[in-house]
């Protein structure tokens, strides 16, 4: 199934809102909520605690779901001919599970092989962060980085495989702490055996 960069963004009615209207917004109902748990919000520690939620959840938690915050991709002739495998590894994830709205934290590791051009390698990184910071689903997320990197680049031979652990599953219902979840999304050559076992190996170095 095929997931575009749109998936899972606000609607287009929402997206109009600035920022400091969310941000209004948003303290205003996590104050609701505060004072709905029994909260005393006259204490020092908790009174100015929905204003510095909702500007983490609008500026850095969920920054993903406003599309001008897509990383510009910048792209780079590959005069050697490098034609093996370039794999951008452990590079951090946190995002936030859509279900419960607690961590997903873990690691992503993205490869691909060029078609005559090459992507500044820190923008691998940005892509995964402006996927990961908004409410999502391991699965999605895994398909989004693989398919926003085959449009940018223009090319098929794409891999994103991510280990995450879930603190849904670690801090809540079964608490059971130190599982993880490993999805891949291979595109062109690493469907191949002979590709994907190359790939494996790079990623135990």
């Amino acid at each position: 199934m095929h997931y575009s960069i749109e998936d899972n963004l606000v609607k287009e009615e929402k997206i109009s809102l600035t920022a400091s209207e969310q941000i209004s917004i948003i303290e205003h109902h996590f104050r609701e909520i505060m004072l709905a748990l029994g909260l005393d919000m006259r204490d020092d520690s908790l009174k100015d605690t929905p204003l510095r939620v909702a500007k983490m959840y609008v500026n850095e938690a969920f920054m993903g779901l406003n599309p001008l915050n897509e990383p510009s991709v910048t792209l780079f002739e590959n005069k050697f001919k490098y034609n093996e495998i370039i794999l951008e590894k452990d590079i951090p994830l946190y995002s936030y599970c859509e279900h419960h709205f607690v961590p997903i934290i873990g690691k992503v590791h993205i490869a691909y092989i060029s078609k005559g051009e090459v992507i500044g390698l820190s923008k691998l990184n940005r892509i995964t962060h402006y996927f990961s910071k908004r409410p999502q689903v391991q699965e999605r997320l895994t398909i989004q980085i693989a398919e926003h990197l085959k449009s940018v680049m223009n090319i098929e031979d794409v891999a994103v495989i991510i280990r995450a652990e879930h603190l849904c599953v670690a801090s809540r219902g079964i608490n059971d702490k130190g599982c993880a979840t490993i999805t891949h999304s291979f595109h062109g050559q690493f469907l191949q055996d002979s590709r994907s076992n190359q790939l494996y190996a790079m990623l135990t170095v």
